[in-house]
């Protein structure tokens, strides 16, 4: 599992922090059950948050590496190489193919 980046580590605790605080005024609960249940709640709360936080910036030492590194992807809406300037597509090319229906 990758390390938490600062950003997520912020999120994370001003989320515990601030929901913590919010849920024990709003229930203004007493008792030491209550303040359990609503510590755990915002524990729960704000890792949620750290863990939904999206990563915007890449370190420069994975862009580099990725640069470097030849693309795997293939592109198939790229238009295929003509070979000769008089080739041209044709309205009703035969077809070259077999029919499977006989």
């Amino acid at each position: 599992m990758p390390r938490p980046t600062p950003a997520q580590l912020a999120y994370g605790s001003a989320t515990v922090v601030f929901s913590t605080l919010a849920m024990l005024l709003l229930s203004q609960t007493r008792s030491a059950l209550g303040v359990g249940i609503v510590t755990v709640a915002g524990l729960a709360l704000g890792l949620l948050v750290a863990v939904t936080v999206p990563v915007s910036r890449t370190s420069r030492a994975s862009r580099a590496s990725r640069a470097s590194r030849p693309s795997r992807t293939i592109r198939a809406n790229r238009p295929m190489a003509r070979t000769g300037p008089a080739e041209r597509p044709r309205a009703h090319a035969p077809a070259r193919e077999h029919s499977l229906h006989g």
